[in-house]
């Protein structure tokens, strides 16, 4: 866990005030927080949250020997705090969220921070922005799926959204070292987790809502909800919200924050695209925006999510104050992020992507923008994740199946389920026909569609994107789509 260099004190007794606490044991100062006993310093505040197997209180022993000089819980955690003071709350993620948002006095308020929500092109919003931020010379931390940058320094992250400790003392790390911007992806789980309690952005994003997580949320209207909430007086000044689909029609109608709609043609959004032209590695296009403005230029991004994923990025900066005419002379620089129909050339005559599609509608946007360019036959390759969401499995078969010419059913990271089990999910109410086919090992099945390509042909791995990591009954080998995918086409006659 990243802090700030500079110190920071907060006591008992005013902390109990700001989160509703009771205080058992004396008042004293604490200078950190944090919710992982091996992460504590000396003078922290240990906040020791119940979990759904095991309370984080069982830690609070290898806390104190860590130098941890008091305790935030709940009345089962308390049982534990023996020669420790303890605040003692109801919701113990929420008053966390609190303290350390107060204790580092409020970081993200000073950074101008954007959070940028939705199911899907979160992590692209988010690298395009701070590509766009670099090139004008705005220094600018990221928190994303892919990597945290504090400037140009990577910082090991562990989720899309750290919990809420983390958070607040990286954002005091960015503030410290003069960052204009903090870019970050809000995830559902963090805004229903309480991680972000405490944070404030000057925008917030929101780019879809299509079926993911509901092994969490339940349905759709609960996760529409989750999102919802970024779309407040709390959380945010204002939004920019991409209503072409009809959550997001419905969030741009329900919040009470000033709203800047987005939409792909609809004339009627403040930012469209008036044309748009598919060229050699790219597209052509002219984009209105606030006021009038006008920005014609080319990007390499391919496909029309990819398109609404650049126009949540342009509309951003715009409002950030980059002049129009600097950002499109920087828009054909802008690459995207990183495993996101990512190419693999090595000189073959076909062409060989990596994306990160692990919901059916990213697997129905990726297959049909590959069809955008693809002369010949689309080879698709594509698992789903195991314990997570398992309704979604076979619509993401069925999707793989309707966009794609062959379709080869994978192993993801099956995590503790089994592998064969998830594939049988995938393909239930499918007609599978070589040379289609079924191939639990994924390596196997990367090789199987690179063999089956000839010129003109798109062999496309969905999944795993950027990730470099394989979880099989609970152990991580390494694996990386685009070394796989390179591997075979290097292997091929």
């Amino acid at each position: 866990m990243i802090r700030p260099l500079a110190s920071f004190t907060a006591n008992l007794e005013d902390a109990a005030q700001l989160i509703g606490a009771s205080l058992r044991g004396s008042n004293l100062a604490f200078t950190g927080a944090t919710h992982v006993d091996t992460d504590v310093e000396p003078g922290d505040l240990f906040i020791a949250i119940p979990g759904a197997r095991v309370h984080g209180a069982t830690f609070i022993e290898s806390a104190m020997k860590r130098g941890a000089v008091a305790v935030l819980t709940d009345e089962a955690g308390l049982t534990y705090c023996k020669g420790i003071p303890a605040l003692v709350v109801k919701d113990v993620r929420t008053a966390g969220a609190l303290v350390a948002a107060s204790l580092y006095k409020y970081p993200t308020r000073d950074l101008t921070s954007i959070g940028i929500t939705g199911t899907n092109g979160k992590t692209t919003v988010s690298t395009l922005l701070y590509q766009i931020f670099h090139a004008v010379g705005r220094d600018t931390g990221l928190i994303g799926t892919v990597e945290t940058r504090i400037g140009t320094e990577v910082v090991k992250s562990s989720r899309t959204t750290p919990e809420a400790p983390e958070l607040q003392a990286l954002a005091a790390v960015m503030r410290e070292r003069h960052m204009r911007h903090l870019v970050m992806e809000v995830s559902s789980h963090a805004l229903s987790l309480k991680r972000v309690k405490g944070s404030h952005f000057a925008i917030a994003a929101f780019t879809n809502l299509s079926q993911d997580h509901l092994d969490f949320h339940k349905d759709m209207d609960s996760y529409f909800a989750a999102k919802a909430q970024l779309f407040t007086s709390e959380y945010a000044d204002q939004a920019f919200i991409n209503v072409d689909s009809e959550y997001g029609k419905r969030l741009s109608e329900e919040v009470k924050i000033p709203v800047t709609t987005l939409a792909r043609t609809n004339t009627s959004a403040t930012w469209h695209f008036v044309e748009t032209h598919n060229v050699a590695r790219g597209v052509e296009f002219s984009a209105r925006g606030t006021g009038g403005i006008l920005i014609e230029s080319r990007t390499r991004l391919f496909g029309g999510y990819n398109l609404d994923n650049l126009l949540l990025a342009l509309a951003i900066a715009v409002e950030c104050g980059i002049d129009p005419i600097e950002l499109a002379a920087i828009i054909p620089t802008l690459t995207g992020a990183p495993g996101r129909l990512e190419s693999v050339s090595l000189g073959q005559h076909y062409t060989a992507l990596v994306d990160y599609a692990h919901s059916p509608d990213a697997v129905t946007n990726v297959l049909a923008a590959a069809r955008e360019f693809t002369s010949g036959k689309i080879i698709a390759v594509l698992g789903c994740g195991g314990d997570r969401d398992a309704t979604k499995r076979p619509l993401m078969g069925k999707a793989l199946q309707h966009g794609s010419d062959i379709a080869i059913f994978t192993s993801d990271n099956p995590r503790s389920e089994s592998p064969n089990e998830i594939l049988t999910q995938m393909t239930q109410s499918l007609k599978i026909s070589a040379p289609s086919e079924v191939i639990e090992d994924r390596a196997d099945a990367i090789r199987t569609a690179v063999a089956l390509a000839q010129d003109g042909d798109t062999v496309i791995v969905l999944g795993k994107g950027h990730e470099t990591g394989q979880e099989i009954s609970g152990v991580v080998t390494p694996f990386d789509d685009r070394i796989a995918l390179a591997r075979a086409i290097e292997a091929k006659p």
